[in-house]
Order: C-alpha cells, then sequence, then structure tokens
C-alpha cells in the first residue's frame, strides 16, 4: 500500500501556506463560496490535482477541478439554485459540472477506478477520505490539493518537493498505479514534454515492464495523450520515453523502427534522430502556438523509409518512393488512433509531397511547376514551406546555405505568381457553364473532363484570355472526338 513520502521536505511554513493559499484563491474566486456551501451541507470539497500543480508553477491554467466526498446526487441538490448552469455528462463516473459567474468547475465525488485485466473500460468505486483518493491520484505533484473553504494545504505524498526538484513520481509503487490506469504510462511521457520533467527510475523501470498493457487503453484516449505530448514544450523528452520504455512499439510502432535506419542524405544520424531534428525545428518555424498537423507531419515524414530502403552498388543506401509509402504507412497509423478526417488527410498529404521540393534543383522550375507546386500544396503550401526547410539537417553548413537560399527563392516565385495570377485561387479562364455552352454539351463527365483540360491550360500558360481558352477548348474537343473537324 503506498505510504505518504518520509524522505520529503519539511511542511510548508505558515507564511508560506499563506502565500500558497493566496495563489490557489485566484484560480477560482467561487470555489470558496462553494466550499461553504458543502461544508454547511456536512461535506468536505477540495481543489485538487492539475490546477493546484499548475498555480505553483505559475503556469495558465484551464481547468478547475474540486473532489468531494459527497455523492454525486447529493453534490446536484448542494449546488441546485446555486450555479448558473449544470451538466451531468461525466455523472457515471462521478463528475459533475457547472459554470458560476463566467467559471467553470467540476466537482468529482472520491474514487479510485481500476481496468480488468481484459477490459478497456474502468471500474470505479467511491470513497470518503481526501488522502485516499489523492493516493490514487497518477503522480504525487497531481496528487496535492487545498481544502474549501479556506485553501488548507494537503500535500501527503511529497508533490511540493518533486515540483522543486522537477521529477515524476507516483504517490504509491508505479506497478499499482499502472495496473489501476494503463494510460498512466502515457501521462509520463506527455508532462515529460509539457513540463520538462525527468521521470523517476522506478517509474521509468514500471513503464518498461508493463509496456503492453497500454493495448487495453482505447485508441482515443491514446491518441489524446500523444497530441497533448507533441504540443507540449519538450516533445522530444516525452517521444524518447515513449521509445525506451517500448510504449511506442504499440503505440506508434512505426517511430522505434527508425533508429536501425541510415539516412542516405545524413549519414552521421539514424533517421530516428534526424526526425527528431526535423520535428524541433518545425516547432521553432510556428507563428501561432503548437500546430498538431505540422508536428505529426514533421515527425512522420520519413516513416516510409524502412520498408523502402534498398543497398545500392558502392555502398549507397536508397528509400525510392518513401514519401508515397510514408503517406500510406501515415493514414493508416492516424485512422487506427482515430484522428479526425481531416487532420489524417492533411498529415498524410503533408509526407507525400515534402520531397518535391528537391526536384527543384537550382531554380530549374517552369513557372507552371511552381504552379503545380502551389496547386498541390493547396491550403497546406504554409505548412509544406515549413515541413520543407525543417527538413534540412546537414551539418554542412555551405549546403545548408544553399538550400535555404533555393527554397527562398522558390518563395519568391510564388509570391510574384501568386500577385500576377492570385494563384492560390486558380481556375480556368472559362467556367462550367461557358464550356457547356461553347461545346454545345449538357452538364456530365464530359463537362468535368474539359474543365480538367482548361485548368492544366491555365497551369502551363496562365492566362492567355478567353478567346484563346475557348479555341483550345475546341481543339481538344476535336481530339476527343467530341467535335467535327468543321466545327473545330
Amino acid at each position: 500500500m503506498a505510504v505518504p513520502n518520509q524522505n520529503v521536505s519539511p511542511e510548508p511554513s505558515p507564511p508560506r501556506r499563506a502565500a500558497i493559499a493566496e495563489l490557489l484563491r485566484k484560480i477560482a474566486p467561487v470555489a470558496d463560496e462553494l466550499g461553504g456551501r458543502f461544508a454547511a451541507a456536512g461535506y468536505e470539497l477540495a481543489l485538487v490535482g492539475g490546477p493546484v500543480r499548475d498555480a505553483l508553477l505559475r503556469r495558465p491554467t484551464k481547468d478547475v477541478d474540486l473532489t468531494t466526498d459527497a455523492p454525486p446526487e447529493r453534490i446536484l441538490e448542494i449546488i441546485d439554485g446555486w450555479a448558473d448552469a449544470v451538466w451531468t455528462i461525466g455523472i457515471e463516473f462521478g463528475t459533475v459540472g457547472l459554470r458560476k459567474d463566467g467559471v467553470e468547475l467540476e466537482i468529482t465525488t472520491y474514487r479510485s477506478e481500476s481496468y480488468d485485466p481484459k477490459s478497456r473500460k474502468p471500474s470505479v468505486s467511491y470513497g470518503t477520505s481526501l488522502v485516499e483518493d489523492l493516493r490514487r491520484r497518477d503522480f504525487a505533484v497531481n496528487a496535492m490539493a487545498a481544502r474549501l473553504p479556506g485553501y488548507e494545504f494537503v500535500d501527503p505524498f511529497g508533490g511540493l518537493t518533486d515540483l522543486q526538484r522537477k521529477v515524476l513520481r507516483t504517490p504509491g509503487r508505479p506497478e499499482d498505479s499502472f495496473s489501476d490506469d494503463p494510460l498512466r504510462m502515457m501521462r509520463a511521457a506527455r508532462f515529460a514534454s509539457q513540463l520538462g520533467f525527468t521521470v523517476a527510475p522506478d517509474v521509468i523501470a514500471a513503464m518498461t515492464d508493463m509496456s503492453g498493457r497500454i493495448e487495453i487503453v482505447s485508441a482515443e484516449r491514446v491518441r489524446d495523450e500523444l497530441s497533448k505530448l507533441l504540443c507540449g514544450l519538450h516533445p522530444r523528452q516525452g517521444l524518447a520515453l515513449l521509445v525506451d520504455t517500448g510504449l511506442a512499439e504499440h503505440v506508434l510502432p512505426e517511430l522505434p523502427k527508425l533508429r536501425l535506419e541510415i539516412d542516405e542524405h545524413h549519414r552521421h544520424k539514424d533517421v530516428y534522430e534526424h526526425s527528431l531534428i526535423v520535428l524541433e525545428q518545425a516547432i521553432a518555424q510556428e507563428e501561432d502556438g503548437p500546430d498538431l498537423v505540422l508536428r505529426l507531419a514533421a515527425l512522420l515524414h520519413d516513416v516510409g523509409k524502412p520498408r523502402t530502403r534498398r543497398f545500392e552498388p558502392g555502398g549507397r543506401v536508397s528509400f525510392h518512393h518513401h514519401e508515397v509509402v510514408g503517406a500510406k504507412m501515415t493514414r493508416k497509423r492516424l485512422t487506427a488512433l482515430r484522428y479526425p478526417k481531416d487532420t489524417i488527410s492533411d498529415v498524410s498529404r503533408l509526407v507525400e509531397l515534402h520531397l518535391r521540393f528537391h526536384g527543384y534543383g537550382t531554380g530549374e522550375w517552369t513557372d507552371s511547376a511552381v504552379r503545380r507546386y502551389v496547386r498541390d500544396a493547396g491550403p497546406l503550401l504554409a505548412r509544406l514551406h515549413k515541413l520543407t526547410r525543417a527538413d534540412c539537417t546537414t551539418r554542412n553548413k555551405r549546403k545548408a546555405d544553399r538550400l535555404r537560399r533555393t527554397y527562398d527563392d522558390l518563395e519568391v516565385r510564388i509570391d510574384r505568381l501568386a500577385q500576377e495570377e492570385e494563384l492560390a485561387a486558380i481556375r480556368p479562364e472559362i467556367d462550367g457553364n461557358e464550356i457547356q455552352e461553347i461545346l454545345g454539351i449538357a452538364p456530365g463527365p464530359l463537362v468535368g473532363r474539359a474543365y480538367k483540360f482548361l485548368l492544366e491550360l491555365r497551369l502551363d500558360q496562365g492566362m492567355i484570355g478567353k478567346d484563346a481558352a475557348a479555341a483550345e477548348l475546341r481543339r481538344w474537343a476535336a481530339a476527343e472526338g467530341v467535335l467535327g473537324e468543321g466545327e473545330a
């Protein structure tokens, strides 16, 4: 059984406790008032978990999580007439949500939960003790609370000390914690990414021994943790933990397979290391906060290399068409993880396009080829720019500078053509109704074929005027057998 950590610093001094209380009070001023209502009804209420941790770290928090010994039906009675709005979507797990004066709060009855070895759903039972409720939490830094009203600080498992040391420990034995909920192994990696904390050796050992248990957790829960990990401040730390403990073999097996593959362009590092560097270089280009699509594409852009590796004469290694294979693998993996369809489509498309720029050479592309590059990227063009630039990880400064200048040149050409032709919205100069009128045909597949021909004409030759486009359309139609020779 877990016991309070005996190797922690002394209890906070009265002035420090007062400072902690004041810090926590800023999270939700209405919480103290709510605590008074629970106390009057004979129940406990405490601010708990992530909000307490984040307040002590001076990190912003959106969540206001509370815990109580009151069962859900009594929670509803206590907040009736006080809360501005109430929702019970999580009530089967003991959680009631409410809004008061613009603040959203969640109240959960003290509980313990565990997974049957063959089940994907946890069994939940209610408890009566705040310390016992904290004992079943994932990590000691999340096992701190503040009793309400008054914000009396409660830290039986040394979470404050762990915050100071920047370490993740479980309140009790990590094996028991991960057996109760295997997703906590993913959460360890996620918090390593978000907080930059190290993970205690016994926690890492348990993650390694129990990594296979993650397979009983739903794909949706795994996906959410992976996304939060990738969007953290230190995703390399979290990903390395997944790979080193074997968790990645079960949730993202394409990643550890990259460790053994040598990239022919970067012989000083394997593809796994290269992919992490590309991820970091893509992140450095973000402008409006974490971009999950970009980060997924950066991490997965070379996953097709293991399947396409070929040993060529002279000791060279090739990975022909790895971008096409990688796009299919990416789509399959993200689908298995239940990502939204638009995310799957965007990430796999970026993986497919990430090598396109290398055909540009030193600027040999025609304006037609530049138009096609923009058309194929579509709304992903800005992300493709970032991914392509991030994919340069060579240590050869001269080569890196040359690649950067070449891509600068491509972007200048794209901007010029965009100004000249509104490239982002390329359309033929003749629309579908005009095609029907010129060719004397009814709506149908033939109109679509003609439209596609005119779009290719626009990409190849730019704006040539409606009369010239109509003449080209008639010549195409005659060649296709749509018009007779005399009509053309």
